[in-house]
């Protein structure tokens, strides 16, 4: 399919991937379903990221060097290139932190977009909270910190227990709970860095999140996802059950008060992936983020919508041409992280047993013999992760504790002590 010039329309994936499977699967698959649907492709990432990740660049039909943590030198070299004849009809970021350089360049070109402005409120996590509550809807209280007194003067003005947390980052990375003015040391060491820090009320209640894309500029809603995580201090996720066994009212609900927040915060293209609680006062939205979920839920989404191209139908919604979405169908995935316990590796055991049940969707092992396992604190110290599908969320979530279960990391302690077997479900990715 060609545009009314007879040349094919182009899509700028903006950042392309991060370095690590799941990213690059992402990018690729939505470059293959551009290819699919006649278009060419051009893959912008930052110099090393795109030596990096090969796969990514071969996917595409160009590649440039270009740093999407500069969004407007990523929109002037947009500009560049259209004024020496490239056309670029859509540019889409599959990352978190590109959304912003996305956002500019589909301004600067006149491309179907998010307003930049949008991007950046929801990629700061202060101030998305406060354009929702100023919308009407319930937010935990939230202070900007620049250090720990002043960490100290809202825990004395608010109710705990709290949650530290970087103002701008993700994979839990640097987050944690404090039960009182003593553990905010000890929080505000585990930050990556030191700008200033967001501390904000914990919301107790278990905690889900909503998968959609828009169309005609509209929120639509796909699945609601379980999530399960770590106990506190560290909030990290080890598993996903996708769709989230939830009565009728409570999904419904939940539909309604994300279109209505998405619509608020001035979002109108591309994906969402929209965090919350239910609580004992209702729904309290989390984090928002303009991109597909993480975790291997682009894995998931097709598994339980057989036929869903999701960036696919983004693409053809942004050159006019028609969507239909493909309906859910009486099945369930599931997701779970394998975290063992920390030591060097000295060999894993079960995991061809893993690789050759029928129900796998993807299983990955991100360590060999002679890696050291760090202590399980956020996404970047997860080892592996297995995916299924089964036909029901339960039996899903089983399936996928099972399989995790039964992976055994043989440790020993990184200064040659004795190897020692890590087999129980905390340990093995529960």
């Amino acid at each position: 399919m060609t545009t009314t010039e007879g040349t094919p329309p182009q899509l700028l994936l903006v950042g392309g991937a991060a370095p690590n499977p799941l990213s690059v699967d992402v990018a690729v698959q939505a470059l293959a379903q551009a290819r699919a649907r006649g278009l060419r492709t051009h893959v912008t990432n930052q110099e090393a990221t795109v030596a990096a990740t090969p796969e990514v660049s071969g996917a595409a039909d160009a590649a440039s060097a270009v740093d999407f943590e500069d969004p407007a030198g990523s929109a002037k070299w947009a500009a560049a290139r259209r004024a020496e004849g490239e056309r670029f009809d859509v540019a889409l970021a599959v990352r978190e932190m590109a959304q912003v350089a996305a956002a500019e360049v589909a301004a600067e070109l006149g491309a179907p977009g998010n307003p930049p402005e949008a991007v950046r409120r929801i990629r700061t996590k202060d101030a998305c909270r406060a354009a929702l509550a100023a919308a009407g809807f319930p937010q935990p209280a939230v202070r900007l910190c620049a250090d720990e007194a002043g960490a100290r003067v809202f825990l004395a003005q608010s109710t705990g227990p709290w949650v530290v947390k970087p103002r701008d980052a993700m994979g839990s990375q640097g987050v944690s709970r404090v039960d009182g003015p003593d553990g905010l040391a000890a929080a505000i060491g585990l930050l990556p860095n030191r700008n200033p820090f967001l501390v904000e009320e914990f919301v107790d209640g278990p905690e889900f999140s909503v998968e959609g894309l828009f169309l005609g500029g509209e929120p639509t809603v796909l699945a609601v996802t379980a999530k399960e995580k770590l106990p506190p201090p560290f909030f990290v996720e080890v598993a996903h059950v996708l769709p989230a066994a939830l009565p009728e009212a409570d999904r419904a609900e939940i539909d309604r008060q994300v279109r209505a927040a998405l619509t608020a915060l001035g979002l109108r293209f591309g994906a969402f992936h929209v965090e919350l609680w239910l609580t004992a006062r209702g729904v309290v939205l989390g984090e928002v983020h303009g991109r597909i979920g993480g975790g291997w839920i682009h894995t998931m989404l097709p598994h339980v919508f057989p036929g869903l191209e999701f960036f696919g139908h983004i693409l053809d919604d942004a050159l006019g041409r028609p969507v239909e979405l493909p309906a859910a169908a009486p099945r369930a995935a599931a997701s779970r992280f394998l975290a063992p316990g920390p030591g060097r590796l000295v060999a894993v055991e079960g995991w061809d047993e893993v690789l050759a049940h029928p129900g796998l969707l993807y299983a990955e092992l991100t360590v060999r013999p002679g890696d050291v396992i760090n202590p399980f604190r956020s996404g970047q110290d997860r080892v592996g992760a297995v995916v299924v599908g089964a036909d029901s969320p339960a039996a899903a979530e089983r399936l996928a504790r099972e399989l995790a279960d039964s992976v055994r990391f043989v440790t020993e302690e990184p200064s040659g002590a004795e190897p020692s077997g890590a087999e129980s479900a905390e340990e093995a990715g529960a």
